[in-house]
Protein backbone atom coordinates (compact mmCIF):
# COMPACT_ATOMS: atom_id res chain seq x y z
CA UNK A 1 0.00 0.00 0.00
CA UNK A 2 1.71 3.03 -1.48
CA UNK A 3 1.58 7.03 0.44
CA UNK A 4 -1.09 8.07 -1.44
CA UNK A 5 -3.73 5.03 -0.32
CA UNK A 6 -2.65 6.25 3.49
CA UNK A 7 -4.19 9.54 2.88
CA UNK A 8 -6.86 10.03 5.28
CA UNK A 9 -9.81 10.91 4.43
CA UNK A 10 -11.07 14.73 4.65
CA UNK A 11 -14.46 16.19 3.46
CA UNK A 12 -15.35 20.05 3.08
CA UNK A 13 -18.75 20.62 4.12
CA UNK A 14 -19.66 23.30 1.14
CA UNK A 15 -21.98 24.58 4.01
CA UNK A 16 -18.91 25.69 5.77
CA UNK A 17 -17.31 27.32 3.12
CA UNK A 18 -16.76 31.00 2.93
CA UNK A 19 -17.31 32.68 -0.08
CA UNK A 20 -15.09 35.75 -1.19
CA UNK A 21 -15.04 37.22 -4.81
CA UNK A 22 -12.15 36.98 -7.23
CA UNK A 23 -9.81 40.19 -6.58
CA UNK A 24 -7.84 41.78 -9.63
CA UNK A 25 -4.31 42.41 -10.59
CA UNK A 26 -5.94 43.95 -13.65
CA UNK A 27 -9.47 43.71 -14.42
CA UNK A 28 -10.20 41.56 -16.14
CA UNK A 29 -7.73 40.07 -18.13
CA UNK A 30 -5.27 39.25 -14.57
CA UNK A 31 -6.84 37.94 -11.88
CA UNK A 32 -4.53 37.47 -8.23
CA UNK A 33 -4.55 33.91 -7.25
CA UNK A 34 -4.94 32.24 -10.35
CA UNK A 35 -2.71 31.45 -13.24
CA UNK A 36 -2.76 33.88 -17.05
CA UNK A 37 -1.23 32.90 -20.09
CA UNK A 38 -0.24 35.48 -22.30
CA UNK A 39 0.39 33.72 -26.17
CA UNK A 40 1.54 34.69 -29.48
CA UNK A 41 3.55 33.91 -32.07
CA UNK A 42 7.41 34.92 -31.89
CA UNK A 43 8.15 38.27 -32.27
CA UNK A 44 4.53 39.31 -31.90
CA UNK A 45 5.26 41.94 -28.55
CA UNK A 46 3.87 39.46 -25.98
CA UNK A 47 7.67 39.78 -24.12
CA UNK A 48 7.40 43.84 -24.44
CA UNK A 49 3.33 43.47 -23.26
CA UNK A 50 4.52 41.80 -20.01
CA UNK A 51 7.63 43.89 -19.38
CA UNK A 52 5.33 47.33 -19.86
CA UNK A 53 3.02 46.10 -17.45
CA UNK A 54 5.77 44.84 -14.86
CA UNK A 55 7.13 48.47 -15.35
CA UNK A 56 3.88 50.42 -14.71
CA UNK A 57 3.03 48.08 -11.60
CA UNK A 58 6.56 48.48 -9.95
CA UNK A 59 5.35 52.04 -9.52
CA UNK A 60 1.48 51.83 -9.07
CA UNK A 61 0.56 53.38 -12.21
CA UNK A 62 -2.92 52.43 -13.24
CA UNK A 63 -3.59 50.31 -16.40
CA UNK A 64 -5.54 50.65 -19.35
CA UNK A 65 -9.49 49.74 -19.00
CA UNK A 66 -8.97 49.86 -15.36
CA UNK A 67 -7.90 53.39 -13.89
CA UNK A 68 -10.86 54.01 -12.07
CA UNK A 69 -9.06 51.87 -8.72
CA UNK A 70 -6.16 53.18 -7.02
CA UNK A 71 -2.85 51.35 -7.45
CA UNK A 72 -0.09 50.31 -5.49
CA UNK A 73 3.44 49.66 -6.67
CA UNK A 74 4.22 45.70 -6.20
CA UNK A 75 7.10 43.77 -5.61
CA UNK A 76 7.43 41.26 -8.62
CA UNK A 77 9.43 38.19 -9.62
CA UNK A 78 10.68 38.08 -13.23
CA UNK A 79 11.88 34.47 -14.38
CA UNK A 80 12.85 34.00 -18.23
CA UNK A 81 14.87 31.66 -19.52
CA UNK A 82 15.00 33.01 -23.16
CA UNK A 83 16.84 36.37 -22.30
CA UNK A 84 20.00 37.62 -20.57
CA UNK A 85 18.69 39.77 -17.43
CA UNK A 86 21.41 42.19 -18.20
CA UNK A 87 21.64 43.57 -21.76
CA UNK A 88 17.66 42.63 -22.25
CA UNK A 89 15.36 42.89 -19.42
CA UNK A 90 16.61 45.34 -17.14
CA UNK A 91 17.23 47.72 -20.43
CA UNK A 92 13.93 47.29 -21.52
CA UNK A 93 12.39 47.81 -17.45
CA UNK A 94 14.52 50.88 -17.54
CA UNK A 95 13.45 52.12 -21.05
CA UNK A 96 9.74 51.81 -19.55
CA UNK A 97 10.63 53.50 -16.54
CA UNK A 98 10.23 50.84 -14.34
CA UNK A 99 11.16 51.12 -10.37
CA UNK A 100 13.59 47.89 -10.61
CA UNK A 101 14.04 47.74 -6.47
CA UNK A 102 10.63 46.22 -7.27
CA UNK A 103 11.27 43.61 -9.82
CA UNK A 104 13.60 40.57 -8.66
CA UNK A 105 14.85 37.40 -10.56
CA UNK A 106 15.68 34.09 -8.92
CA UNK A 107 18.52 32.89 -9.16
CA UNK A 108 18.94 30.01 -11.63
CA UNK A 109 22.76 29.50 -11.47
CA UNK A 110 23.17 26.41 -9.42
CA UNK A 111 19.96 24.75 -10.48
CA UNK A 112 17.18 25.70 -13.24
CA UNK A 113 13.67 26.57 -11.64
CA UNK A 114 10.37 24.80 -12.21
CA UNK A 115 6.83 25.48 -11.20
CA UNK A 116 6.97 23.05 -8.78
CA UNK A 117 10.32 24.16 -6.82
CA UNK A 118 10.17 25.06 -3.46
CA UNK A 119 11.95 28.41 -4.14
CA UNK A 120 9.46 29.78 -5.86
CA UNK A 121 7.02 30.16 -2.58
CA UNK A 122 10.24 31.16 -0.39
CA UNK A 123 10.65 34.08 -2.82
CA UNK A 124 7.08 34.97 -2.54
CA UNK A 125 6.92 34.49 1.16
CA UNK A 126 10.41 36.95 0.78
CA UNK A 127 9.44 39.54 -1.11
CA UNK A 128 5.13 39.78 -0.55
CA UNK A 129 5.38 39.20 -4.66
CA UNK A 130 2.38 40.09 -5.83
CA UNK A 131 3.23 38.74 -9.56
CA UNK A 132 5.54 35.62 -10.70
CA UNK A 133 6.15 35.73 -14.39
CA UNK A 134 7.73 32.82 -15.87
CA UNK A 135 8.73 33.36 -19.74
CA UNK A 136 8.09 30.76 -21.47
CA UNK A 137 5.98 28.15 -20.29
CA UNK A 138 8.20 25.27 -21.61
CA UNK A 139 11.14 26.66 -19.84
CA UNK A 140 9.69 25.92 -15.87
CA UNK A 141 7.27 22.97 -16.70
CA UNK A 142 10.10 20.56 -15.48
CA UNK A 143 12.46 18.61 -17.12
CA UNK A 144 10.70 15.71 -16.24
CA UNK A 145 7.67 16.70 -17.74
CA UNK A 146 6.02 16.02 -21.08
CA UNK A 147 3.67 19.28 -21.44
CA UNK A 148 1.87 17.27 -24.14
CA UNK A 149 0.00 14.45 -21.48
CA UNK A 150 -2.45 15.82 -19.62
CA UNK A 151 -1.79 13.71 -17.07
CA UNK A 152 1.95 14.94 -16.34
CA UNK A 153 0.90 18.56 -17.01
CA UNK A 154 -2.06 19.35 -14.87
CA UNK A 155 -0.41 18.14 -11.21
CA UNK A 156 1.93 21.14 -12.02
CA UNK A 157 -0.39 24.07 -12.90
CA UNK A 158 -2.44 22.90 -9.61
CA UNK A 159 0.56 22.98 -7.53
CA UNK A 160 1.51 26.45 -9.34
CA UNK A 161 -1.76 27.62 -8.90
CA UNK A 162 -2.41 26.67 -5.01
CA UNK A 163 0.26 28.51 -4.55
CA UNK A 164 -0.63 31.80 -6.56
CA UNK A 165 -4.33 31.22 -4.31
CA UNK A 166 -2.41 30.89 -0.81
CA UNK A 167 -0.44 33.93 -1.07
CA UNK A 168 -3.02 36.32 -3.34
CA UNK A 169 -0.55 36.58 -6.18
CA UNK A 170 -0.84 36.56 -10.01
CA UNK A 171 1.16 34.22 -11.82
CA UNK A 172 1.68 34.95 -15.83
CA UNK A 173 3.10 32.42 -18.07
CA UNK A 174 4.27 33.20 -21.53
CA UNK A 175 3.10 31.17 -23.95
CA UNK A 176 4.14 30.51 -27.68
CA UNK A 177 2.00 29.07 -30.41
CA UNK A 178 2.26 25.60 -32.58
CA UNK A 179 2.64 25.62 -36.40
CA UNK A 180 -0.73 24.70 -37.15
CA UNK A 181 -2.31 26.94 -39.50
CA UNK A 182 -6.41 27.70 -39.39
CA UNK A 183 -6.71 26.91 -35.86
CA UNK A 184 -8.60 28.31 -32.92
CA UNK A 185 -5.49 30.40 -31.02
CA UNK A 186 -6.87 28.24 -28.12
CA UNK A 187 -5.90 25.13 -29.82
CA UNK A 188 -2.54 26.55 -31.17
CA UNK A 189 -0.79 26.60 -27.69
CA UNK A 190 2.55 24.70 -27.40
CA UNK A 191 1.65 21.69 -25.24
CA UNK A 192 -1.51 20.03 -24.26
CA UNK A 193 -4.48 21.94 -24.08
CA UNK A 194 -4.88 21.01 -20.65
CA UNK A 195 -2.62 24.32 -20.15
CA UNK A 196 -5.24 26.19 -22.06
CA UNK A 197 -7.79 24.77 -20.00
CA UNK A 198 -6.69 25.21 -16.58
CA UNK A 199 -5.31 28.61 -16.48
CA UNK A 200 -8.37 31.27 -15.78
CA UNK A 201 -7.91 33.66 -18.57
CA UNK A 202 -6.18 33.44 -21.80
CA UNK A 203 -4.51 36.92 -23.81
CA UNK A 204 -3.87 36.78 -27.72
CA UNK A 205 -1.48 38.79 -29.01
CA UNK A 206 -1.37 39.23 -32.45
CA UNK A 207 -0.16 41.85 -35.44
CA UNK A 208 -1.98 44.11 -37.64
CA UNK A 209 -1.52 42.76 -41.20
CA UNK A 210 -1.15 45.78 -43.14
CA UNK A 211 0.92 47.72 -40.09
CA UNK A 212 3.05 45.19 -38.29
CA UNK A 213 4.23 48.11 -35.78
CA UNK A 214 0.40 47.67 -34.37
CA UNK A 215 -0.34 44.87 -32.01
CA UNK A 216 -4.03 43.89 -30.85
CA UNK A 217 -4.64 42.32 -27.62
CA UNK A 218 -7.50 39.99 -26.89
CA UNK A 219 -8.48 38.52 -24.28
CA UNK A 220 -9.57 34.84 -25.69
CA UNK A 221 -10.71 33.29 -22.39
CA UNK A 222 -12.11 34.60 -19.36
CA UNK A 223 -13.37 32.41 -16.91
CA UNK A 224 -14.13 35.00 -13.76
CA UNK A 225 -15.36 37.50 -15.38
CA UNK A 226 -17.05 38.87 -18.89
CA UNK A 227 -14.13 39.04 -21.32
CA UNK A 228 -12.08 42.46 -21.20
CA UNK A 229 -11.96 44.65 -24.46
CA UNK A 230 -9.86 44.45 -27.27
CA UNK A 231 -6.51 46.93 -27.05
CA UNK A 232 -4.20 48.28 -29.45
CA UNK A 233 -0.46 48.84 -28.93
CA UNK A 234 2.60 50.03 -31.07
CA UNK A 235 5.69 48.77 -31.22
CA UNK A 236 9.10 48.80 -33.25
CA UNK A 237 9.34 52.21 -34.36
CA UNK A 238 11.54 55.10 -32.65
CA UNK A 239 8.77 56.03 -30.03
CA UNK A 240 8.67 52.45 -28.63
CA UNK A 241 5.83 50.85 -26.71
CA UNK A 242 2.79 52.88 -26.60
CA UNK A 243 -0.88 52.38 -26.12
CA UNK A 244 -2.90 53.03 -29.18
CA UNK A 245 -6.37 52.03 -27.38
CA UNK A 246 -7.01 51.60 -24.20
CA UNK A 247 -10.78 52.90 -22.96
CA UNK A 248 -13.83 51.39 -24.52
CA UNK A 249 -14.56 55.06 -26.38
CA UNK A 250 -11.69 54.04 -28.30
CA UNK A 251 -11.95 50.69 -29.63
CA UNK A 252 -15.86 50.24 -30.24
CA UNK A 253 -16.91 49.74 -34.02
CA UNK A 254 -20.06 48.80 -35.83
CA UNK A 255 -18.43 46.01 -37.95
CA UNK A 256 -21.34 46.53 -40.70
CA UNK A 257 -20.09 49.73 -40.96
CA UNK A 258 -16.28 48.88 -41.51
CA UNK A 259 -17.75 45.73 -43.78
CA UNK A 260 -19.53 48.31 -46.15
CA UNK A 261 -17.06 50.80 -46.07
CA UNK A 262 -13.46 48.53 -46.86
CA UNK A 263 -14.65 45.78 -49.02
CA UNK A 264 -12.77 43.47 -47.12
CA UNK A 265 -14.20 40.86 -44.19
CA UNK A 266 -12.92 41.94 -40.35
CA UNK A 267 -10.58 39.30 -40.32
CA UNK A 268 -8.91 40.22 -43.26
CA UNK A 269 -7.36 43.36 -41.34
CA UNK A 270 -5.59 41.09 -38.94
CA UNK A 271 -2.59 38.77 -39.29
CA UNK A 272 -4.80 36.22 -37.25
CA UNK A 273 -2.47 33.73 -36.87
CA UNK A 274 -5.18 31.37 -35.56
CA UNK A 275 -8.09 34.16 -33.65
CA UNK A 276 -11.22 33.34 -34.18
CA UNK A 277 -12.83 35.07 -36.12
CA UNK A 278 -15.87 34.86 -33.66
CA UNK A 279 -13.71 36.64 -31.52
CA UNK A 280 -13.29 39.52 -33.98
CA UNK A 281 -17.20 39.98 -34.79
CA UNK A 282 -19.07 39.06 -31.93
CA UNK A 283 -20.03 41.64 -29.06
CA UNK A 284 -18.69 43.97 -31.10
CA UNK A 285 -18.99 46.54 -28.41
CA UNK A 286 -16.25 44.90 -27.16
CA UNK A 287 -13.72 45.40 -30.31
CA UNK A 288 -11.28 46.95 -31.93
CA UNK A 289 -10.52 47.48 -35.68
CA UNK A 290 -8.05 49.45 -37.38
CA UNK A 291 -9.41 51.27 -40.63
CA UNK A 292 -7.27 52.57 -43.17
CA UNK A 293 -6.61 56.23 -43.60
CA UNK A 294 -9.15 58.09 -46.34
CA UNK A 295 -12.35 55.10 -45.72
CA UNK A 296 -15.00 57.42 -43.96
CA UNK A 297 -18.90 57.00 -43.25
CA UNK A 298 -21.53 59.29 -42.22
CA UNK A 299 -21.15 58.80 -38.19
CA UNK A 300 -18.97 56.08 -38.16
CA UNK A 301 -16.19 57.53 -36.59
CA UNK A 302 -17.67 59.87 -34.09
CA UNK A 303 -14.71 59.93 -31.04
CA UNK A 304 -12.49 58.28 -33.68
CA UNK A 305 -8.78 58.69 -32.24
CA UNK A 306 -5.89 59.82 -34.90
CA UNK A 307 -2.73 57.96 -33.86
CA UNK A 308 -0.41 59.70 -36.26
CA UNK A 309 -0.24 57.05 -38.80
CA UNK A 310 -2.72 57.52 -41.23
CA UNK A 311 -5.16 55.53 -38.88
CA UNK A 312 -7.95 56.22 -37.04
CA UNK A 313 -9.50 53.84 -34.16
CA UNK A 314 -13.32 54.60 -34.46
CA UNK A 315 -16.53 54.35 -32.42
CA UNK A 316 -19.85 54.26 -33.02
CA UNK A 317 -22.13 57.21 -32.37
CA UNK A 318 -24.71 57.00 -29.31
Amino acid sequence: MNEEQKVELKLIHMEEVVSKEVSWLWYPYIPYGKITVIEGDPGEGKKALVLKLAAMLSKGLPLPCDDDRPYEPIHIIYQTAEDGIDDTIKPRLEQNGADCSMIRVIDETEKELSMTDERLEQAIVETNAKLIILDPIQAYIGATVDMHRANEIRPVLKKLGMIAEKYQCAVILIGHMNKASGSKSTYRGLGSIDIMAAVRSLIFIGKVRKDPTTRVLIHEKSSLAPPGETMAFKLGDEEGFRWVAESSKQIQIFIDILSATCRLPVHEYFQVSGVSKSRLTDNIEKRIIIIRGGISHTNACVGGVDNGSNERLCCPSG
